[in-house]
């Protein structure tokens, strides 16, 4: 499924999670890894001139070599390269996707740009947005998994959860993970009064009619069997706390859900999910929207 994994690294703390974690999935699907470095000539700090980006260059290229003897220790087989980029680093990111064939990305939610941006507005969520290729992301305190052993889904019905669910699918083919579909009520939509109970109860029904869809897109894609659990609450939070009471390894998302493919990742659950999950999530854009 994965024969080739890129890892974006910048020496920051999350950049060597998304590198342990790249590592531990290339060990899972017997892949290789390919390390990148981008060098952002265009953004050194004030009086530093493309010409003198030596020092830059040094601190990127050790980020490489850490990366490159972590994955050799693992018995993963590794390639580094440091390229040259701009002001759109996801565009250098997804150029060497494109020329490598590349399989998957797993980065960052931050790096350089420091805790407060997390997604909104990084070159973790322009990469998410535009990438052709399943995007996993962890962030500094994500805990690396071993196994993959357990695999959520969360669904709304959309196409883009659906397509999450072939990959999960395919992953756990893969791997031998279990795969879980969740459907979130959010109850916190449902105002107290007379209608309350029968309010909750479409909802309900919503869900498993949603989570039956589900199961059977799953059998027809070759998964062996698949649970399913209705949740309550606040979708984001509802989703970050089961995964975090399951002992879930990987939580697979659409990029957008049933708000519409012009609210994108931008302030979705998604979004949420992936700033709160203790572990990582892999994200899988859905169609293209249509012209």
């Amino acid at each position: 499924m994965y024969d080739r994994i890129l890892v974006p690294v910048d020496g920051s703390p999350v950049g060597e999670t998304a590198a342990a974690t790249a590592i531990a999935l290339a060990r899972r699907f017997d892949a290789q890894v390919h390390a990148l470095h981008v060098l952002e000539v265009g953004e050194l700090p004030p009086g530093v001139e493309d010409d003198e980006a030596g020092p830059f260059e040094t601190q990127g290229q050790q980020a490489l070599d850490e990366v490159s003897e972590q994955a050799v220790e693992a018995g993963v087989e590794v390639t580094t390269s440091m390229i040259t980029g701009d002001a759109d680093v996801h565009r250098a990111i997804l150029g060497y996707v494109d020329e490598h064939d590349v399989d998957c990305i797993v980065m960052g939610t931050h790096g350089r740009q420091g805790l407060g941006r997390l997604i909104l507005g990084s070159v973790a969520e322009q990469t998410i947005r535009e990438s052709p290729v399943p995007v996993m992301t962890v962030h500094e305190d994500t805990g690396v998994p071993t196994e993959f052993a357990s695999i959520l889904v969360p669904t709304d019905g959309s196409d883009s959860s659906n397509r999450a669910l072939e990959q999960a699918v395919g992953f756990a083919a893969a791997t031998g993970a279990s795969i879980t579909g969740a459907y979130v009520v959010d109850d916190t939509v449902v105002r107290n009064g007379a209608g309350m109970q029968v309010a909750m109860d479409a909802l309900e029904d919503a869900g498993e009619e949603t989570l039956a869809s589900l199961a059977e897109r799953a059998a027809d894609a070759g998964a062996e069997s698949i649970d399913t659990t209705i949740l309550h609450g606040v979708p984001y939070r509802a989703i970050v706390n089961y995964a975090d009471e399951e002992d879930v390894d990987c939580i697979v998302l659409g990029t957008h859900g049933r708000t519409g493919v012009d609210r994108y990742l931008l302030g979705s659950v998604t979004e949420r999910v992936i700033r709160l999950s203790d572990v990582p999530v892999l994200t899988v854009g859905g169609p293209e929207p249509e012209e």
